[in-house]
């Protein structure tokens, strides 16, 4: 493959495939490196079974190929990854897989981007090079759990939100679940319903929101101020849930909108875990975690509660700053984007990152989209 001109896509999630694609729609040459052995392996190996995207259909879509329309507008897992694997196949899409980046830095000799990786099978570091380096790690790399004192002595089970399949494996049990994101809420709602006595740990205040709001918002957003649309989902919010601090949950001062942009905390995408909180199903805990002692979670507030098993919804980290040198504008030490939105996917001597602008799918898709183009420009015009 001609290096000279050559793409580097560092990860083969969603946001890697998608870049893929693009390039292949203007025939420019690239390679995927993944550490995983399989395309979004986030979503194939690390994800509860009750998940459905949480958006239609139409805003996760990925570029230029669909989803079917005989798929619902909220797609679940299955067909998700159904959707992924037609989407490789139909791109023919071919990742270098178990590659782990360990480092990626630009050659100012030659014009290039070095990036050296781990071959996984055989243990050997290997060079690759290319004019162009694309950074779609995303932005759940790598899970993260707090440190919490007495954490290595609870002597049930500890798990991260990639670890969770089913509330069937919890039955009876006491499990605390701590993070009130989409998955810690959903998780939740899954632990209730399989026979699990349940506890959310709500540490920040949070906006519910129906499906059907956050699509209404959505749509008006092409129309009305991101402020007029925030005070209106406000309103619907505080129409159709009522007064949720009654319930130990805490309502943002800001829009659910506005936080989404600034800070890329999605509301709370309610499919039912509400309804749990409101008849008592549901324990809200709104303190944060002060140690742990045996089985017993102590709380700062001064409560204490025994639990058998705590399920993290904590999020996760980006290690992209322990691989990726010399770039001191593109991406900061969490690995997320400096330049703000809409030029947020551009660095300098050919570097690019997609799916870090915290918009989703929808984000994702349109940074390919961008990526290409510009690649395209350059090796349509190149310099001399």
């Amino acid at each position: 493959m001609e290096e000279k001109q050559r793409v580097i896509i560092v990860g083969a999630g969603p946001s890697g495939i998608s870049a893929a694609a693009c390039f292949t729609k203007q025939s420019i040459p690239y390679i995927i490196l993944e550490r995983e052995d399989c395309s979004a392996s986030l979503w194939k190996k690390y994800s509860y079974e009750r998940l459905h995207l949480h958006l239609r259909k139409q805003y996760c879509q990925l570029p230029h190929k669909p989803f079917p329309a005989s798929f619902p507008p909220y797609v679940p897992k299955k067909q998700f990854l159904q959707y992924l694997d037609d989407y490789v196949s139909h791109f023919g899409i071919t990742p270098l897989y178990r590659r782990t980046v360990e480092l990626a830095e630009y050659d100012q000799g030659c014009h290039n981007w070095r990036v050296m990786a781990l071959n996984g099978d055989s243990g050997q570091l290997e060079e690759y090079r290319g004019r162009f380096l694309v950074v779609a790690t995303g932005e759940t790399t790598d899970p993260f759990v707090p440190e919490l004192q007495g954490l290595s002595g609870f002597p049930g089970k500890l798990i991260h939100s990639t670890g969770f399949r089913s509330g069937k494996d919890f039955k009876d049990q006491h499990v605390l679940v701590v993070g009130s994101g989409n998955s810690g809420m959903e998780i939740a709602l899954d632990l209730v319903n399989h026979g699990a006595k349940t506890s959310i740990l709500v540490r920040s205040p949070v906006h519910f929101l129906s499906r059907e709001m956050v699509s209404l918002g959505l749509f008006l957003l092409k129309y009305l101020s991101l402020s007029t649309v925030d005070s209106l989902m406000v309103m619907l919010s505080t129409m159709i849930y009522g007064d949720v601090t009654k319930y130990g949950v805490a309502r943002p001062n800001e829009g659910p909108f506005y936080m989404k942009v600034k800070y890329g905390k999605y509301p709370v995408i309610d499919v039912g875990t509400y309804k749990k909180i409101k008849s008592g199903e549901l324990k809200v805990l709104p303190s944060e975690i002060e140690s742990l002692r045996g089985k017993d979670v102590l709380f700062k507030n001064g409560e204490s509660h025994p639990f058998d098993s705590i399920v993290f919804c904590t999020g996760f980290k980006r290690s992209t700053n322990k691989w990726l040198k010399g770039d001191d504008y593109l991406l900061n030490d969490e690995g997320l984007p400096k330049p703000s939105y809409p030029i947020h996917w551009k660095g300098n001597n050919g570097l690019y990152c997609v799916g870090l602008s915290r918009r989703g799918f929808y984000g994702a898709a349109a940074d390919a989209e961008n990526i290409a183009n510009d690649v395209s420009s350059f090796t349509q015009h190149p310099c001399p």
